[in-house]
């Protein structure tokens, strides 16, 4: 199972094309190492029994039922999207109207995404830029993870269903789709026991990781696509047809990046990792190794260049275009103690027991817990004789290293500067969450279970059963405490009638804005899905989303546009319920930012939180509205009119 020569003890390799070269399995054979055997009677025991006698018709033979392998894999496949299911069921039981709890912004924006999917398909707009939120300025896509690969296959279901039901059918997809592909790639290619790699393929899927981002980031536990490609940059150290592997592996990529780009330069980074450290083991296979994977790497970086070379360019150098993340993220690092500790989202979990382990909730990016850390060392102390193991452990050791961050700490107190210090300012690093390296070292995690799992159950009949027995219990209370439960949510506000009636229509033309009060920011997205649920139909000014300070294209990035001071005043109002006093000065300013926004109607909702002291103050900004189904309307098309 290295890049150019497989284990003595591995199962075939793939041919140049990638496609298995085991050879067909006897007839009614089944082709496990882990299935029980045959019960059929011996032939001779069936021939003493004699003939049947001519007057008795002979009876029928039931086929009896067999468990094969492709049972096996159907049987796995369904776990996996029942466990997904169970995971997700507190918010299929309401999408619209339940959503993760402590954070309800990211799910608002990729809802707001989706919709904009839509718009894409239906009416052609372009697709990496658009401008129906943080009007006029609008918001760069591409640079803000727009899921374009996800959201256009599920346009059918955001149109019957709506944005919300799309959302938690890619986060269900989401898990399910990664658990089963890396048993898929595990099964077919790292281990024979199948039982091994469900072992494998469930922790990569439904790690504390997976399960932390499942509230809030469909785009990084969508991780599908990322076995397929990790197996192809291998199968291209030893391929007979380069050209052709360079270019499905090109295809692969391609479409990632337009799921999500960090965790493809994740995915990047970890294989190139892993070959160093089994080259410097075995530096015998860089001579058969380098040419077809020079030759296959310079067709996928073609091929996959071409394909992208516009919208990076969009992404780098096109309108709201930003370079580096926000200081607010940019050091976010893992705890050590975070690898010790069990995931909020998991049996053994515990939210207050985590606090300043992790940046946020949704950023859980270790959590293992003492006895699974402990045992994934174990496992590479059990097989350190195998090259492989060591450079996975090597791989794993790395990044949990780089996700610590700039600052090492053990339960949040600082010990000492990380290495990522000196590397956090590298053109495309400078772009990555650092604690986010931690999902490298989950998957390193992963292959490693499968591996011990195919060991125990591959010990020789003269071994004593005990032992099987005992490492299976170990794993199995192991992988207990960070078993996952479904996902805590918490109610959010319908969308308001007077939008899904429709009858904002009668006020907002296609080259105005409707202004959701308060005016939608990073910590109040309802305004988002206000437009998402009309598929984008009306221009919002604000939101949330990664944009160049002070909307100068090239500029560092920040969370939000333009600063505004409207925006700002309406926030204060919303968050403490003190109504201002005003003076003509800010009523101008005021108004300036509506014309500004080409604002065409103000809607704040009657069940809005400190209702009362938003409406008085925006009342004294322009004047008095009037009642409309469940919001309060305030239309302005008199005031912000442009003067001729």
């Amino acid at each position: 199972m290295t890049p150019a020569e497989p284990r003595g003890d591995s199962p075939p390799v793939p041919d140049a094309a990638g496609s298995p070269t085991d050879p067909a399995p006897r007839a009614g054979a089944v082709a496990t190492a882990d299935d029980p055997p045959s019960a059929e009677p011996p032939a001779a025991e069936t021939r003493a029994a004699g003939p049947t006698p001519a007057t008795t018709p002979a009876a029928p033979v039931a086929a009896r039922w067999r468990w094969t392998p492709r049972r096996r894999d159907l049987a796995t496949y369904g776990l996996f999207l029942l466990a997904a299911l169970w995971v997700t069921s507190r918010i299929w039981l309401d999408p619209a109207g339940r959503v993760a709890s402590l954070y309800s912004s990211d799910p608002a924006q990729v809802q707001f995404f989706l919709a904009h999917s839509v718009r894409v398909v239906l009416h052609g707009e372009f697709p990496f830029y658009t401008d129906q939120f943080n009007y006029p300025d609008g918001v760069n896509l591409m640079a803000n993870t727009a899921i374009l690969a996800l959201g256009i296959p599920m346009v059918p279901v955001t149109l019957l269903f709506g944005p919300a039901v799309s959302f938690v059918v890619l986060v269900t997809l989401g898990l399910a789709g990664t658990a089963a592909a890396w048993y898929r790639v595990l099964s077919r290619h790292v281990v024979r026991n199948r039982t091994a790699a469900a072992v494998g393929g469930w922790f990569c899927g439904f790690s504390p990781a997976m399960l932390s981002h499942a509230s809030w980031h469909p785009n990084i536990i969508s991780q599908f696509l990322l076995p397929f490609i990790v197996w192809r940059v291998l199968v291209i150290t030893r391929s007979r047809r380069p050209v052709l592997d360079g270019a499905l592996l090109a295809l692969l990529v391609t479409v990632q990046a337009f799921i999500n780009e960090e965790i493809l330069l994740f995915t990047a980074m970890a294989c190139g990792v892993f070959l160093i450290a089994m080259l410097v083991q075995r530096p015998g296979l860089w001579s058969s190794a380098w040419r077809p994977l020079g030759v296959a790497l310079a067709v996928c970086t073609g091929l996959a260049g071409a394909l992208l070379a516009y919208p990076l360019y969009v992404q780098f150098a096109g309108p709201m275009a930003y370079h580096g993340l926000s200081d607010a993220v940019r050091d976010y690092g893992n705890d050590i103690a975070a690898f010790f500790a069990p995931g909020s989202p998991t049996l053994g979990g515990n939210q207050r027991a985590n606090i300043n382990l992790a940046p946020n909730y949704s950023e859980e990016n270790a959590f293992f817990g003492w006895s699974l850390s402990l045992i994934a060392v174990g496992i590479v102390f059990w097989l350190r004789r195998e090259p492989i193991v060591r450079a996975l452990a090597a791989t794993g050791g790395f990044f949990a290293v780089l996700s610590l961050g700039e600052r090492i700490s053990w339960w949040d107190r600082e010990l000492l500067t990380g290495p990522w210090e000196l590397l956090v300012r590298v053109p495309l690093l400078d772009a990555v969450v650092p604690t986010r390296f931690g999902m490298i070292t989950t998957v390193v995690i992963g292959v490693l279970l499968a591996f011990a799992v195919e060991r125990l159950w591959s010990l020789r009949p003269a071994q004593p059963r005990p032992v099987r027995r005992l490492g299976i219990g170990v794993l199995t209370l192991a992988l207990l405490p960070i078993a996952p439960l479904p996902l805590q949510v918490t109610s959010r506000p319908p969308v308001p009638k007077f939008i899904t009636a429709d009858r904002w229509r009668e006020y907002v033309a296609p080259d105005q804005t409707l202004v959701p009060i308060p005016v939608p920011n990073m910590g109040s997205t309802h305004g988002m899905r206000w437009a998402a649920s009309t598929n984008l139909d009306f221009k919002i000014p604000g939101g949330y989303f990664l944009a160049p300070r002070n909307g100068n294209t090239g500029d560092p990035g920040r969370f939000g546009g333009r600063p505004s001071g409207v925006g700002a005043l309406l926030e204060d109002v919303a968050t403490t319920g003190r109504t201002p006093k005003l003076d003509d000065r800010q009523r101008r300013r005021s108004l300036d930012e509506l014309r500004h926004w080409r604002a065409a109607l103000l809607v704040l909702p009657v069940g809005q939180q400190h209702a009362e002291p938003l409406r008085r103050t925006v009342e004294e900004l322009v004047g008095p509205g009037r009642r409309e189904l469940d919001v309060w309307v305030w239309d302005v098309r008199t005031l912000t009119a442009p003067t001729t």
